[in-house]
């Protein structure tokens, strides 16, 4: 079906492993992350890499900012506008030095990261 004919009511249809690390990045509450890795090994799938490309291709629909680098630190390109979305959800941040400043903060990766599990 061509993109002219497909009706604005249908949802556009990903590779079913994309489904799958988009459902996930869906689940993750504001505030909170998961790590590349934390997201295959949720899926028993593929690893950080294959979880990085599906959100580079596909993951403008959803908290594509919830899933981050292990290391804290935020996506090259999009530093900006995932830091406003981290501020605005309450996402724990934290200066990397004073010599730093006037750099970006990184993820409070202890505070911030989400297991999976629900709050009960």
């Amino acid at each position: 079906m061509s993109e002219e004919s497909r009706s604005a009511d249908q949802p556009p249809q990903y590779p079913p492993y994309a489904e799958r690390v988009l459902d996930v990045a869906e689940l993750i509450p504001a505030g909170r992350v998961m790590t590349y890795g934390d997201v295959a090994e949720w899926l028993e799938e593929g690893g950080p890499r294959q979880v990085g490309r599906v959100l580079a291709l596909y993951g403008g629909a959803v908290p594509w900012w919830r899933v981050v680098r292990s290391d804290g630190t935020l996506l090259p390109g999009h530093e900006l506008q995932a830091l406003e979305r981290y501020r605005a959800e309450g996402t724990p941040l934290r200066v990397v030095s004073r010599a730093a400043q006037g750099h970006l903060p990184r993820l409070d990766m202890r505070q911030a990261r989400w297991d999976g599990h629900p709050r009960e």
